[in-house]
Order: structure tokens, then sequence, then C-alpha cells
């Protein structure tokens, strides 16, 4: 199976842990080493090493963010498509709470693939949306549901 076609795979099954925090249905995507890093300023960046650390930093994200909304949206802006042996593609994720404007951020994920798991998953944050997301959490972050 092509890196592209496991990945598509891999981003549904991320879909339905989102909706039952079951993580058992990722841990066929990804190796036991697997490295998850984030490429941005802090506090946003962050490295986990392992596939129960990689696990542990996703879910922690989804807690402190993404199930804090009412909604979320994600677009494909660009790919995905392989480069340099990996995944890529450029996205944005546009939030939804009731009572504020709502907050979108925008990046790029690459997956690197082993096989049919991926040892490296990257996400690069783009300086402009760490300014939002910090602007949005101080003018709105006690109007978001609690962590």
């Amino acid at each position: 199976m092509s890196s592209l076609a496991r990945f598509q795979q891999y981003a549904d099954a991320f879909e339905e842990v989102f909706e039952s925090d079951d993580w058992s249905h990722l841990e066929p995507y990804f190796t036991k080493d697997a490295v998850y890093e984030i490429h941005a300023a802090p506090p946003f960046g962050a490295r986990s090493e392992g596939r129960d650390e990689v696990f542990a930093a996703l879910k922690a994200s989804l807690d402190g963010n993404d199930r804090r909304f009412d909604s979320r949206e994600l677009e494909v802006l660009e790919g995905p498509e392989l480069r340099d042996g990996a995944v890529w593609f450029r996205w944005r994720v546009r939030y939804e709470r009731a009572g504020t404007p709502g907050m979108a951020i925008e990046g790029v994920e690459t997956a690197r693939f082993e096989g049919e798991r991926i040892v490296l998953l990257e996400d690069t944050f783009t300086e402009e949306s760490q300014a939002a997301v910090l602007q949005f959490l101080g003018a709105h972050g006690d109007q978001l549901k609690p962590l």
C-alpha cells in the first residue's frame, strides 16, 4: 500500500479517535519507537518519543484545545503528496465556540513511514497561527469548555 493511501487510513482513524477517545484505533499506524514533533515557539513546540508518549501528546492536544470548542473543521489547503519520502500536507483548522469569534490555525504536517507505520510525525504551526492562538486564549480562554 502506498504511504499516501496508508496516511488517509490513519487520518480516518484519527477522526474516530477524536470522537471515541479510544486510542487503540491508532496503534496499527505507529511504530513502537515513533516520534511526534511540533515545530513551533514556546509554549507550543514539543517532542514526544515512543508510541505511548506520542498518543499522550496527541490526546493532550485534543483535550486541551479541540475538545474545548463546540466544533472543529479541518480543511486541507494543499496535498497530501509525497515530498522527500514523506507524506506532506498543508492544513487549516477552524474552531467554533458559542460566544466567541472562533479561532483558526494553519500549519503543515509530515508523516514519515517505516513500512505501513508512521515513524515520525511532524506538525509545524505558522507564526501567525501561534500569535492568533495566544491572542484568542488571552481574550476568550475563559469561555471555552473546561479542561
